[in-house]
């Protein structure tokens, strides 16, 4: 599995993209400036990064997601759960839920969610 966990300043740029795209590179290059106070070659280091790490892609000058910001946070809360609890969500909930109290709604939820997905099967 790539290595899908960013940084504080790689997080605040796929956000300037999530938020913008489709974006032309040049125009990304000013908003960076403006928003990060990045120079040229700063965006573009950057912006090939994460492109080797096929979360976006720039493709004739205009840069867009290869996976939009759910499917990315998905990948990273599932290589979390695995990395940390052995692929086990019934662990992962179990760990969770020793420090925070679920609400009644939060457990309708999870409930209405899993019965959803028993129906899958």
């Amino acid at each position: 599995m790539k290595d899908y966990k960013l940084g504080v300043m790689e997080t605040k740029f796929a956000e300037l993209i999530w938020d913008n795209e489709p974006i032309s590179s040049g125009d990304l290059v000013k908003l960076c400036e403006k928003n990060l106070t990045w120079k040229k070659s700063t965006t573009y280091t950057m912006l090939r990064r994460l492109c080797e790490r096929g979360i976006f892609q720039n493709k004739d000058s205009t840069v867009s997601s290869l996976m939009n910001k759910q499917e990315f946070a998905a990948l990273q809360s599932e290589k979390f759960v695995e990395e940390t609890f052995a692929g086990s969500l019934p662990q992962f909930l179990a760990a969770f839920t020793m420090r925070k109290k679920l609400s009644e709604s939060e457990i309708e939820k999870l409930q209405r969610f899993i019965d959803e997905k028993r129906g899958e099967f």
